[in-house]
């Protein structure tokens, strides 16, 4: 009887590390599938992820590319007004120009007895005109370049501003 009762505790014993074998088997294979869902939810993750700092990055691009073009827009736009204000500086300097201003002759305090009528040379019908001093006339064109130089600077910043703010 004692042989049959330790083939019994034997037996009990295997049984035992086979169920606790199996068990461990089942919770391996679960570990398992756990661990690849996991690995399989963190590749998609990465994948949007990557993607969404793709389309970021040719958003920042495109804008990029915008400002530069509009950059350089605007530079032409500022070399040309600097050269044609540079021309009429020019043309003010050597007297090929001259400019005036329209005088009132019915108003008498203006002081001073322009004639209304014009040299046989000139148009018939001409308002009177009085020519400034060429000091006076660089200046005027001194403010004028100003002037036009802070519309384009003033357009190159409203554009920056419009393309960042999309």
């Amino acid at each position: 009887m004692r042989y049959l009762g330790a083939l019994r505790v034997v037996g009990v014993c295997l049984l035992m590390a086979v169920v606790w074998q199996v068990q461990a088997w089942r919770h391996g294979a679960q570990l398992e599938r756990q661990s690849a869902a996991q690995a399989q939810a963190l590749s998609q993750q990465s994948l949007a992820a990557l993607h969404q700092q793709q389309l970021e990055q040719n958003k920042r691009l495109a804008l990029e590319q915008q400002l530069s073009a509009g950059d350089q827009q605007h530079a032409r736009e500022l070399a040309d007004a600097q050269r044609d204000q540079a021309r009429l500086r020019d043309r003010l300097a050597t007297a090929d120009v001259r400019l005036s201003v329209l005088v009132d002759a019915n108003d008498p305090a203006g002081g001073c007895a322009v004639p209304a009528t014009t040299a046989a040379s000139g148009v018939v019908h001409a308002a009177a005109r009085a020519r400034l001093d060429p000091a006076h006339a660089q200046r005027i064109i001194g403010i004028t370049d100003d002037g036009d130089n802070a519309l384009i600077a003033l357009r190159a910043c409203q554009a920056y501003v419009h393309a960042v703010a999309r």
